[in-house]
């Protein structure tokens, strides 16, 4: 069920996630994000779900030594990545902790992002009425959200292609749908939303989007969870490999104020 085009083996959640922020669709879609934001020195900022840190810099730069910024994490090896990282960098505070507990007073900040975070979380509800709590009146959050149900892949077999992509918003992701989610649950949480952006990324190198989407282990996981017959992986993948491929999935940039 392998071909050339595809990896076989997972990368590292700090590889993968430094390899998507230098890609074309990463280094974008995060100048987006940054440029809502809006950050001004002087600034309290809290980017919380930080990874290995590869958004703090920008950060710490947008705020200048007269504010700071708060990078959250409840992975132990993200933390220890984030702290290395920005080390030299005073205004950067590293903590580990829940995005549902954030070890933040009321009000504290000015400003807060997410990336790709709220997805995975077990209650966006929580996390995000957490993230109302520590903004100040006027504080403005932008989050960053795929639409997993929104997934996309070209393939002469539609069958085959509604089973990958069924796995993917069931099986692969806990919150599939948040992306088109957010503006709502924000709402409910009492932010004001003044703004969603729609970016729809869309892929024509199979290669690149595999780096992304990680289809043959995807698909791999889809046979063992029922989605796939080994016959019908295999015939899947194998016209993936060889293409004409194209696939695109909506991302969701959601700015909401307090």
């Amino acid at each position: 069920m392998t071909s050339s085009a595809f990896e076989t083996t997972r990368p590292d959640s700090v590889t993968y996630l430094d390899r998507l922020a230098a890609s074309d669709l990463g280094r974008s879609y995060k100048q987006r994000m940054l440029d809502e934001l809006e950050v001004c020195a002087g600034h309290v900022v809290l980017d919380l779900g930080c990874g290995p840190g590869t958004d703090l810099e920008a950060l710490a730069e947008a705020v200048t030594p007269a504010g700071s910024v708060i990078g959250v994490d409840h992975d132990r090896k993200m933390v220890d990545a984030a702290r290395a990282r920005t080390a030299g960098q005073t205004v950067v505070d590293v903590r580990h902790a829940d995005i549902h507990d954030l070890p933040v007073p009321d009000h504290t900040a000015d400003r807060a992002r997410t990336d790709r975070v709220l997805q995975h979380v077990a209650d966006p509800l929580v996390a995000l009425g957490e993230m109302r709590r520590v903004l100040r009146p006027g504080g403005r959050l932008v989050m960053g959200e795929p639409d997993w149900e929104t997934l996309a892949v070209d393939h002469p077999d539609s069958d085959l292609t509604h089973a990958y992509t069924r796995h993917v918003a069931e099986r692969v992701v806990r919150n599939a749908a948040i992306g088109r989610q957010l503006a709502r649950l924000a709402t409910e949480t009492g932010f004001t939303v003044p703004q969603v952006i729609p970016v729809t990324p869309v892929f024509r190198d199979v290669r690149v989007a595999d780096r992304v989407l990680g289809l043959e282990r995807t698909t791999r996981r889809a046979v063992e969870a029922g989605y796939f017959s080994e016959q019908a992986a295999q015939a899947w993948l194998t016209h993936l490999s060889r293409g004409p491929f194209l696939a695109a999935v909506t991302f969701y940039i959601v700015v909401a104020e307090a």
